[in-house]
């Protein structure tokens, strides 16, 4: 929520080019508590002003010579850093509303004018200005926090591959499809799979020597997408040596908890 001081501390500029109702409305704000007010009779200096200053409302004459209201509303729209556009405009022409409204005013004040209204609608203009000023800043501060986050959660992978990737033999990772998108050491000999260099095709290849039982324990833990902690399987060649393996790994998940993969490291406990 917005506090009734900050409504009172924003910035608001008067343009008009008539004197007498660019005195009525400094009295008007300075006896309602505004304490930032300031004014220009000279309409084509107020982008540049608004550029400088950022004013949480301007309170805008149409009719002016030179640059017509219009005109400068136009003019404030190319300020890119600006999105909203905190214009109040001031008119006596009854046609003249609805096209100020579509050219991006937020509001209007009829003349004569109506004391009462006209600080209403001051007043609930800025409420609403400085809501989206509190927003505008949530936001930027929200996708600075993500990006840090993000650039920290991308240093602390790094370090894990790299970390897993020297304590272990092999380092593998998977897609969802369970196909092989990073490997690092003989984790394909370890799994019993074969590559095709030429075609790039890969297919499992049941060779001699794998402990069945073990394959098949390991493999459905897989297929049903939980963690494994040092599982050991073995395999005997022909000539009656054998190798034992132990393996870890996790399946990966988005930040929409959907599955992605798998990635595990391995070790050769034969020559360890």
């Amino acid at each position: 929520m917005i506090h009734y001081s900050e409504i009172l501390n924003a910035s608001i500029l008067i343009v008009d080019d008539q004197e007498s109702n660019v005195s009525l409305f400094e009295q008007l704000l300075g006896e309602a508590g505004y304490t930032c007010v300031t004014s220009t009779m000279d309409p084509t200096k107020v982008c540049e002003l608004h550029r400088n200053n950022r004013y949480d409302l301007i309170l805008l004459d149409l009719q002016m010579p030179v640059m017509d209201g219009f005109q400068v509303m136009e003019c404030l729209k190319t300020n890119v850093d600006d999105a909203y556009l905190p214009v109040l405009v001031i008119t006596a022409q009854p046609g003249h509303k609805l096209r100020a409204l579509q050219t991006g005013a937020k509001d209007f004040i009829s003349k004569p004018f109506d004391l009462v209204e006209v600080k209403t609608r001051i007043h609930n203009l800025l409420e609403v200005r400085l809501l989206y000023k509190k927003l505008e800043s949530y936001s930027k501060e929200l996708e600075a926090s993500v990006a840090e986050r993000t650039a920290e959660l991308r240093e602390s992978e790094a370090r894990y591959r790299s970390l897993t990737e020297l304590a272990s033999d092999w380092y593998w990772e998977q897609d969802e499809q369970m196909n092989f998108t990073k490997v690092s050491g003989p984790v394909l000999e370890m799994l019993g799979i074969r590559v095709d260099a030429l075609a790039g095709d890969v297919e499992e290849v049941i060779e001699e020597g794998w402990n069945e039982d073990e394959r098949k324990q390991l493999q459905a833990t897989i297929n049903a997408r939980q963690p494994f902690l040092d599982f050991i399987f073995s395999r005997t060649h022909p000539d009656g040596s054998a190798q034992k393996f132990q393996v870890s790994g996790e399946p990966m998940f988005d930040r929409s908890c959907r599955f992605i993969g798998y990635r595990g490291i391995g070790v050769e406990l034969t020559s360890k």
